[in-house]
């Protein structure tokens, strides 16, 4: 372990204090098990400091200085090489089979889902067989074998032509998006969208009749409906219209904190009731409580209790950050943009309150500590089966059930033909 990755885990130690027992325990579940983060991200690179400043000072604009970041973070360690070593040295820390990898821009637009998409598919294709793109649950079981890495997309929202010419012409991205390796996909960002209303939307007034149009394609084309950032009515109507299981990917429980993000236990109910799951996030901030490893174990204990342990995942929401990244960001000018259109967030919402940037409350959650949140589980009492189906065990589930009801189940190759 490099020290970040060192700091992080002593830090998540110091707090949980398990046995030597719980440790041995939860290590050997952790490496038996496929674990599969139901949202988050890969380890991300550092971003070149002197390049964006250069960007900056030239009059580059917002969104080219947001591409170049991005394309940086994500993939700047296909040519270099010590950024490479990082990356890989995470992965090997967490223990994590595959990612549901964010891998399409907030919003509804092609042309901004297709660039997060195009990068992490270079990735893949570059760091074969390292670390693989998959599109099904075989995929990830075989990595797991070889004791290998993958990425599974989902998109941050739903690609739709924009065009309004027709609703089947409106549609025709899903299939595309699909074909192109994308297994999830959100039906709103925060925001309302033609779908429905979004978590920050003080409405809540549920699903679109369009919306309802758009579950029905995707079940029938095998990609799973994602309501994270969907607002109550919204997730509510979603599984009443939905076929397929429903999961909200990375998120809380109300009961535990009240936050926009969070669902309440009558939503959870029915996702699980369609077969899908909460997937409980690594952010202090939607926790709560301690706001540190505990408050996060807390959630899923609450999510287990109330509704069993094969409807909780966990998406942690964030991934390895590269030891550079604080001092490349430090020679960043400080420029100030407008608020982005999806940070649509209440004004005296939780998360602007600094507490919750506490380093040891980020540290004891950091994405490498995944093998400590085995070990929490042990130690919640949580039997081998239940901790197994949690940490990735209904990710793989999930996929199975929605490819299962879809028009593809039977093509060549495809273990449900």
């Amino acid at each position: 372990m490099n020290s970040q990755i060192r700091r992080c885990r002593e830090t998540a130690l110091h707090i949980l204090k398990p046995s030597r027992k719980e440790i041995e325990r939860g290590m050997a579940i952790h490496r038996e098990s496929i674990v599969w983060d139901a949202y988050g991200f890969a380890p991300v690179a550092a971003i070149d400091g002197d390049a964006i400043k250069k960007a900056i000072n030239t009059g580059a604009s917002a969104v080219e200085i947001q591409d170049m970041t991005e394309e940086m973070m994500m993939t700047d360690f296909v040519m270099n090489k010590q950024a490479r070593h990082e990356y890989i040295e995470a992965w090997e820390a967490s223990g994590v089979t595959c990612v549901m990898q964010n891998a399409g821009e907030e919003g509804n637009s092609v042309n901004r889902l297709l660039k997060r998409h195009a990068r992490f598919t270079w990735v893949t294709d570059m760091l074969k067989p390292q670390i693989r793109k998959v599109i099904s649950p075989e995929e990830v079981a075989s990595a797991r074998k070889e004791n290998l890495h993958c990425l599974c997309f989902t998109g941050n929202g739903v690609p739709l032509a924009g065009e309004y010419i027709s609703v089947e012409e409106e549609l025709r991205y899903i299939r595309i998006f699909f074909q192109m390796g994308t297994r999830m996909m959100h039906l709103t960002y925060n925001r309302r969208n033609l779908l429905g209303d979004g978590c920050v939307e003080p409405s809540n007034g549920g699903l679109s009749d369009f919306g309802r149009t758009v579950i029905k394609e995707m079940n029938r084309t095998g990609i799973i409906v994602d309501v994270a950032h969907s607002g109550q009515q919204t997730s509510l109507e979603a599984c009443r219209a939905s076929s397929s299981p429903v999961v909200a990917s990375h998120s809380a429980c109300m009961s535990l904190r009240k936050h926009v993000r969070a669902k309440t236990d009558e939503v959870i109910g029915p996702i699980a009731d369609t077969g899908g799951y909460i997937g409980i996030c690594a952010i202090p901030a939607f926790l709560g409580g301690s706001g540190d490893i505990s408050a996060f174990l807390d959630h899923i204990c609450h999510a287990v209790r109330k509704f069993g342990a094969e409807h909780v995942a966990i998406g942690t929401d964030h991934g390895y950050t590269s030891s550079r990244s604080g001092k490349e960001y430090r020679k960043v000018p400080l420029h100030r943009n407008r608020t982005s259109w999806e940070s649509f967030w209440p004004k005296n919402d939780p998360m602007f309150d600094k507490k919750w940037e506490s380093p040891e409350k980020q540290m004891s959650l950091a994405w490498t500590n995944w093998p400590l949140f085995t070990v929490g589980l042990v130690q919640r009492g949580l039997s081998e089966k239940q901790i197994a189906a949690v940490i990735g065990g209904n990710v793989m589930r999930v996929c199975r059930e929605v490819r299962s009801k879809s028009e593809f189940k039977g093509i060549p190759g495809n273990p449900d033909s």
